[in-house]
């Protein structure tokens, strides 16, 4: 087999045998501009275990990174913290090829694989906080449902200190620099960000109780090993932090704008908002859609406390680009958000009563009446603009300070 690709110490016993995707563009809908990793493990015990797995046109250069280590037969127990085919695609064929003696999943992962594939292969199913003895090394498994599939589960290697995350604590981010130290703080911070707003915030309630289950299990962890994007070997804790703060979403003082426009009267009063909006103490973000991706927009979304989105009104309908963006951001779930809407019609301006409900129907407590202008603004209509942009950005800070 070949030996091209080869496998990366990550601790004693453990080394990193994935797989880089240098050209994916596009995770289930979500922009992935620096394409992405899907990580797999080896652990050298004396039952040599392999964690996760890749997704299936990226098999060859897993087993070639296996190779570099051992002989790919010599792999007794697969481990399958969680189902999706970008961490399970090249499951079927591996087993073919090396015959493990056990696939381990939790229950909802048998019936996940079992699922997907269709298959024969006996899965042994392992409990919340079982552990697993590979001779001289113990694995325990962490069962998190929700994070972000039913299936999900961490498994920890005693010793090593080592949480395998699955799809937490991850990002999309292709490199050869396996360790968050190795990667300048500012990109790392924003991955990690963009892949928690686009992938776990729905699931923030159950995130929030994370941090509080790992230590009821008394697991001392030196390193964070996700499916995606590079380990945490140093300060593990600083994720786990910032997945607290997101989980929480407390309101800051941020405002976020967001609007497309058909003869540029709405983006006119978008830029008029924004006038409005700003001053010292409050951050302003303004994504037009022509320019930013759905994806970019739940990003900066993450820790925004007010959203405001513009529309003109097409066939008495939402603008597309709005109407996409405001479905995708509907099924993310956010929180704790204030906002207004606004934009331009010519006869019956219906994209601004829809806006509202699709508003008020995700949580957000609108702080002004929507602001409506027929055709082309003037410059009264702008100034009105602009009013509405500083009456919100003053709900905005009494908002962000707690004051009631």
């Amino acid at each position: 087999m070949s030996r091209t690709f080869q496998a990366i110490k990550v601790s004693d016993r453990v080394y990193w045998v994935g797989a880089i995707d240098w050209e994916l563009r596009n995770f289930h809908g979500y922009l992935t501009s620096r394409g992405t990793t899907y990580n797999a493990y080896l652990i050298l015990a004396d039952e040599i275990t392999l964690i996760d797995s890749v997704k299936a046109p990226m098999f060859d250069q897993m087993m070639s990174r296996i190779a570099s280590l051992v002989a790919p037969s010599e792999i007794r127990n697969i481990i399958s913290n969680h189902a999706e085919m970008d961490h399970s695609g090249c499951l079927p064929r591996l087993l073919q090829m090396i015959k493990p003696e056990r696939v381990i999943a939790s229950a909802q992962g048998e019936k996940a694989l079992q699922q997907h594939f269709h298959w024969d292969q006996k899965v042994q199913v392992v409990k919340d906080n079982e552990s697993m003895v590979l001779g001289n090394a113990s694995l325990r498994f962490i069962e998190t449902r929700m994070l972000h599939w039913p299936d999900s589960m961490f498994t920890y290697l005693e010793g090593d200190n080592l949480l395998f995350s699955n799809d937490a604590f991850g990002m999309h981010l292709a490199g050869t620099e396996r360790f968050t130290d190795q990667i300048d703080q500012t990109i790392l911070r924003y991955e990690a960000a963009k892949y928690y707003a686009n992938i776990l915030l729905p699931f923030s309630n159950l995130i929030a109780k994370v941090p509080g289950k790992l230590a009821s299990a008394d697991l001392k962890i030196d390193i964070i090993a996700p499916d995606h994007g590079p380990i945490w070997r140093r300060n593990p804790q600083q994720i786990v932090q910032w997945y607290i703060d997101w989980a929480a979403q407390k309101p800051s003082a941020k405002a976020l704008v967001v609007y497309d426009t058909m003869w540029q009267s709405t983006a006119r009063m978008a830029q008029a908002i924004v006038d409005g909006l700003s001053r010292d103490a409050i951050k302003v973000t303004l994504m037009p859609l022509g320019a930013f991706h759905r994806s970019d927009v739940a990003t900066e979304l993450l820790d925004a406390g007010a959203l405001l989105i513009g529309s003109p009104t097409i066939n008495g309908q939402l603008y597309p680009s709005v109407a996409e963006v405001v479905s995708y951001i509907k099924g993310l779930q956010p929180r704790n958000k204030i906002g207004a809407v606004f934009g331009s019609y010519g006869w019956n301006g219906l994209a601004i009563s829809h806006l509202e409900n699709h508003l008020k129907e995700m949580g957000v407590e609108l702080v002004e009446e929507a602001l409506r202008v027929r055709y082309v603004p003037d410059q009264q209509a702008l100034a009105e603009c602009r009013a509405f942009g500083s009456r919100i950005g003053e709900k905005l800070l009494a908002s962000s300070r707690g004051d009631s």
